[in-house]
């Protein structure tokens, strides 16, 4: 049997807008609206506006929520001050990623979790699975939401003529209330496009309010709508991974090169614990393929699954590959054998379709901001 995708408050919107729709994680989304390149360099530029509300929230409360939190995942929660977000994992017991998270706290015994569209069933099924004996209580607020991004340099300012909050003193990965256009919002300074931005969360009968507020408030200053086409390129420029391409359950954070969200230091067990202590040595002693930036020297692009090859011999995979409007050239971000991932390293290609085309090895992100 076959569902229908679910709708966001804004479907009706982007229609008229003229979007061409894609199912996504089981939702109508906008994949573009005109130009995808447009789009990705009105974010780089100017200003981009997003429907997120795809995305999974997932609201923990009670006397023990940040010991449950601190249990489910990887993190430290207990460290998240008031108002302030913290980018993080829940994995399985053998370490493997379910799925990266955002966790917001939002008062002090109440956190709402982030998860990505495609996961948020499975992280909330692990959560409340997870919670039992602990004092707190998991809710599932997927249909309280409506969740929109202004994304680029001049989205401070277009927000600013809107909002009663405080802006200027709302620091990276943190989150405050206030009003946006004359409705209530959780107005966070967080993003995956790699530029300077917020995400708004509200009830859905308030987005299209806020969304053409928001479009006002832009007009003067390149703002325009963005679909999710565009959003893969500024999160692959950025060196951002998407769950399913550069993370996965056969994968730890070790793995992923983002051991660092994995926090031994807290007091008590969480799950997953003793896999990713196992993996922490591994990666130390004996490295694993590393996760790499690969720039095109020609013009095929690479996709997810190509090998990565050197001397005639498979290396490594791409994850993700896209052409990059900024660079001007394909990227891909790749999982490569530890003897190939140096920055500077040359000899290594895509195999694309039986060619073997020439690429280099990379730091990641490809694109920084100024700040």
């Amino acid at each position: 049997m076959s569902t229908a995708p679910r709708l966001t408050a804004l479907d009706a919107l982007h229609r008229s807008l003229g979007a061409t729709m894609t199912d996504f994680a089981g939702w109508d989304m906008p994949l573009r609206y005109a130009s995808e390149r447009d789009e990705h360099n009105a974010v780089r530029t100017a200003a981009g506006l997003f429907d997120l509300s795809h995305m999974g929230e997932i609201t923990v409360t009670g006397p023990q929520a940040v010991d449950l939190l601190d249990y489910a995942l990887v993190g430290n929660i207990s460290t998240v001050g008031n108002g302030r977000a913290r980018y993080t994992m829940i994995c399985q017991e053998d370490g493997g990623i379910l799925d990266d998270l955002i966790v917001y706290r939002l008062g002090e015994t109440e956190y709402m979790v982030v998860a990505n569209a495609s996961n948020a069933q499975i992280v909330l099924d692990a959560l409340v699975a997870r919670a039992e004996g602990f004092d707190a209580e998991v809710r599932d607020d997927r249909d309280a939401y409506a969740l929109i991004a202004v994304q680029g340099p001049e989205s401070p300012g277009i927000l600013k003529s809107i909002t009663d909050a405080d802006l200027d003193g709302l620091k990276y990965y943190a989150g405050l209330p206030g009003t946006v256009a004359g409705v209530p919002a959780l107005i966070a300074r967080t993003g995956y496009t790699g530029e300077d931005g917020f995400e708004l969360f509200l009830k859905p009968e308030h987005a299209e309010g806020v969304w053409t507020a928001l479009t006002e408030a832009g007009a003067g200053v390149g703002l325009i709508p963005c679909g999710l086409s565009c959003r893969d390129t500024l999160r692959l420029e950025a060196g951002m991974p998407l769950y399913g391409h550069e993370l996965t359950t056969a994968l730890t954070p070790f793995d992923a090169g983002l051991g660092r969200v994995v926090k031994f230091e807290k007091t008590g067990d969480f799950v997953g614990r003793k896999a990713l202590e196992a993996a922490a040595e591994r990666a130390e002693t004996a490295p694993p393929r590393k996760l790499v930036g690969l720039i095109a020297e020609g013009r095929r692009v690479p996709r997810a699954g190509f090998p990565v090859v050197f001397g005639g011999e498979v290396v490594g995979e791409i994850t993700s590959g896209a052409p990059s409007p900024t660079l001007g050239k394909p990227i891909a971000i790749a999982y490569v054998d530890a003897a190939h991932a140096t920055p500077g390293t040359t000899g290594v290609g895509v195999d694309i379709r039986g060619t073997h085309e020439p690429y280099e090895v990379v730091a990641l992100p490809f694109y920084k901001r100024q700040k």
